[in-house]
């Protein structure tokens, strides 16, 4: 049976810890904690190491899906989590402009430390002010070969369908490395 790291990443509140709950298997190992600064303006609960969620893709395939804090102060754990991994998913919250930034610098970090395929997941859709895929990689400055796709992190679906175009990026790297 072959494991698959992957690393699930974006800004604070952009729905990571949501992510990796609706696929997981598995109980989720979490390590959220009472939110004590300005982030609590956001939610009350934060990431301060990282989430675990476990997905069985068939009897050959095991992902283990690997969520980073979202704050600034505990970006060391990127590095740590980041070892190892075959792919990787950047939320966004879509209806959060404001942090569009803070998803520009998070890029820049892992690829520039890892050469590992990755997807832009734009989160909320759902929602009535949420940003539109195309308007999210035009603001983020991406290139046209990178994957971009709509996503409700709360829709089983959405994750499914966003974890399979992931692994398509994975194996296509594989075939060609």
């Amino acid at each position: 049976m072959q494991t698959v790291k992957m690393v699930v990443t974006g800004a604070l509140a952009s729905g990571k810890s949501e992510f990796i709950k609706t696929i997981s298997e598995t109980d989720v190992v979490s390590t959220e904690r009472k939110t004590t600064d300005e982030a609590s303006l956001l939610k009350k609960e934060t990431t301060v190491a990282m989430d675990f969620g476990r997905i069985v893709a068939d009897e050959e395939l095991v992902l283990h899906l690997f969520g980073t804090p979202g704050q600034k102060r505990f970006d060391f754990m990127w590095q740590l989590l980041s070892e190892g991994m075959l792919g990787l998913v950047v939320l966004v919250d879509s209806t959060r402009p404001d942090t569009f930034r803070e998803t520009t610098r998070i890029i820049e970090f892992f690829t520039a430390t890892q050469n590992a395929p990755y997807i832009i997941a734009c989160n909320k859709q759902d929602l009535p002010d949420a940003w539109t895929p195309e308007d999210i990689r035009h603001s983020l400055r991406l290139a046209e070969n990178v994957r971009i796709m709509p996503c409700v992190a709360l829709d089983p679906n959405h994750v499914r369908n966003v974890l399979l175009e992931l692994l398509y990026a994975i194996l296509e790297q594989t075939e060609e490395g």
